[in-house]
């Protein structure tokens, strides 16, 4: 398996549309487990009422995979994709099925000691994310842009598919005794399989002789032209950055706003509504199924940013969401922030493909690798930033909402 140099695209590609969904399914095994999580946030908040679980567990699970990101992202050229990635996916199930052991043996009872062992699991969250996510989008970044559109639609996948599995857990036992619980252990069981399944799919491949991202394709018909006479040379990361500090600050944006808004603003800072512990759930998978759906968008070409000032310019413009978010939870209704919700979850997702497939293009492969990594570190920085900002919505709560 080869791929052509200087970062062009494939002269000859087999297979296009398996390759795709072999992209699709990698994502959404990324961020599965960690979706599951924030979607049985009505569940958390039913037993740390007093701990602000959304707020909690995602500032705990940020600095675990910036500080692995970091180790792996300079260290990126030594290290070998394929027991990185199925490494990753392994924690991921060993992290789910924890966290339904844990309901289980403490019978689903709150209390500090409950909520340290969920928070010491999102600390493995944090760490196999960087793992996988980094090291795929590393390989990706040096074949077609559409493998990552696909692999960051496969990300979104997983919210869109957690939500209506939560949605739909949670209205079979709502009626029953104890059915919160009883629809949040069934969802735990469900995502635990899936990622065992994912993590089975990537062994599989490597069993097989795959030893990146780039072979799992090879494996599902791609194939390009070789070119054995690759130069050695590549730009330092330091350099990279330099030469792309726009998109990386691009990304940084957007994840500085998505997350200071998602999760912990729409579980605790929108009110109390007609749906009750049905709102945030709703107002989570408007989110997700729109983060979905826009990251599709960019194969349209027309609707595709290519310009660097003008991602720019529409990633500063959704700052302007801070002061409506403010006022819809103080004076609007639930079809206002629902509406909110989806246009957070557009943007959020046809940015992120816009910026990610644009910057890579021009490079050498190791270079394009580095970057791939560096681009990922950016925005794990920016969801670390956000959710930080995020706890700023706590001040004065009781008097502003």
């Amino acid at each position: 398996m080869t791929v052509v140099d200087g970062g062009e695209s494939p002269s000859r590609l087999e297979g296009k549309i398996s390759g795709m969904i072999v992209c699709w399914i990698l994502g959404f095994g990324s961020l599965i487990a960690w979706n599951s999580m924030l979607t049985i946030g009505d569940y958390y908040y039913n037993l740390f009422p007093d701990y602000h679980p959304s707020r909690v567990l995602t500032l705990v699970y940020q600095p675990f995979a910036f500080g692995t990101m970091s180790i792996l992202a300079y260290n990126e050229s030594k290290i070998n994709t394929r027991r990185r990635n199925i490494f990753g996916y392994s924690l991921f199930v060993a992290s789910t099925f924890m966290l339904l052991v844990l309901d289980l043996a403490t019978s689903g009872r709150g209390g500090l000691g409950s909520f340290i062992g969920i928070c010491a699991i999102v600390a493995f969250f944090g760490v196999a994310d960087a793992f996988v996510q980094g090291g795929i989008v590393g390989d990706l970044s040096f074949m077609l842009p559409d493998f990552i559109q696909s692999f960051f639609a496969g990300l979104a996948a997983s919210g869109a598919l957690t939500s209506a599995l939560r949605l739909i857990t949670k209205a079979a036992f709502e009626k029953s005794n104890n059915g919160l619980r009883k629809g949040a252990i069934l969802f735990l069981a469900i995502s635990t399989l899936f990622e065992f399944l994912l993590k089975y799919f990537r062994s599989k491949a490597a069993l097989e002789g795959s030893k990146t991202v780039q072979a799992d394709l090879a494996a599902a018909g791609i194939q390009t032209k070789d070119d054995h006479h690759e130069q050695n040379e590549r730009l330092s990361n330091k350099q990279l950055v330099i030469q792309n500090i726009d998109y990386a600050l691009d990304l940084f944006l957007i994840y500085v706003l998505t997350l200071s808004i998602f999760p912990g603003f729409l579980y605790e800072n929108t009110g109390e509504h007609k749906l009750g512990t049905w709102y945030p759930l709703l107002l989570i998978a408007s989110y997700n199924v729109w983060d979905l759906i826009s990251r599709y968008l960019p194969l349209v070409k027309f609707l595709k940013i290519e310009s660097r000032k003008g991602l720019t310019i529409a990633i500063l413009s959704r700052f302007l969401l801070i002061p409506a978010f403010y006022f819809t939870a103080k004076y609007g209704d639930q079809g206002w922030m629902i509406l909110l919700v989806s246009f957070l979850g557009l943007t959020n997702g046809h940015l992120t493909v816009c910026v990610m497939t644009a910057a890579p293009k021009g490079y050498k492969r190791p270079e394009q690798n580095a970057l791939g990594n560096i681009l990922v570190l950016c925005l794990l920085i920016g969801i670390f930033a956000g959710v930080s900002l995020d706890w700023l919505w706590l001040f004065g709560k009781k008097n502003a909402f």
